[in-house]
C-alpha cells in the first residue's frame, strides 16, 4: 500500500473498496489496480477500508505536522525550538492515535499508547521550561475507541459497528 500513498493522496475507502468488489480496470485505472497487487482484493473490504483510513488519518497528521512545525524564528532559540518541537510531539500523537483506531497489533498498540503518554509529557515539559502554563487537563487520547476489537487471546481483530 506505500506505493499507492505515494502516487495516490489520500485514498478513499470507498476508492479501495470499489477496485476490490469489482476488481475491474473499468472503475480504476489498470495503473492503481497493478500497484495494488492481487492481495489486496483478497483482503476482507473491511480491512481495506481501515487500511485506506488509517492512511488518510495518518497523512493528514503528518501535513499538519510539517505546517505547525514551520515557524518563523523570534530570535529566542529556546522559543523557537519549543515552537518547532510541540507540533513535532503532537505529531507523533496524532499518528499513534490513528494506529489505536486502526491498527490490531497488540505490541504496536501498547507502544502507540506510550507514545502518546511520553509525548504529552515532553510537550508540558517544553512549555514549563520556557515560561508557559501547563494545558488545560483533558481526557487522554489513549482511551480512543477502535474500530476494530482484539481478541486478546488470539490476537484476531473483529471489526466493529462505527457511526460515519
Amino acid at each position: 500500500m506505500s506505493s499507492l500513498t505515494r502516487r495516490f493522496a489520500a485514498p478513499t475507502a470507498a476508492t479501495l473498496a470499489i477496485v476490490c468488489v469489482l476488481g475491474t480496470a473499468v472503475i480504476a485505472p489498470a495503473q492503481l489496480l497493478s500497484e495494488l497487487g492481487p492481495d489486496i482484493c483478497r483482503a476482507p473490504a473491511s480491512e481495506v477500508a481501515a487500511e485506506a483510513s488509517f492512511l488518510a488519518e495518518n497523512e493528514a497528521a503528518m501535513k499538519k505536522m510539517m505546517t505547525d512545525m514551520a515557524v518563523n524564528p523570534t530570535g529566542d532559540v529556546d522559543a523557537d525550538f519549543v515552537a518547532m518541537m510541540v507540533p513535532h510531539h503532537q505529531g507523533a500523537i496524532d499518528m499513534a492515535v490513528a494506529v489505536l483506531r486502526y491498527g490490531r497489533n497488540p505490541q504496536l498498540r501498547r507502544l502507540a499508547q506510550e507514545i502518546i503518554v511520553t509525548q504529552q509529557q515532553e510537550i508540558a515539559a517544553m512549555g514549563l521550561a520556557v515560561g508557559q502554563a501547563l494545558p488545560p487537563s483533558q481526557p487522554s487520547p489513549v482511551q480512543v475507541p477502535s474500530v476494530r476489537q482484539i481478541d486478546s487471546k488470539s490476537g484476531q481483530a473483529t471489526d466493529l459497528a462505527t457511526e460515519p
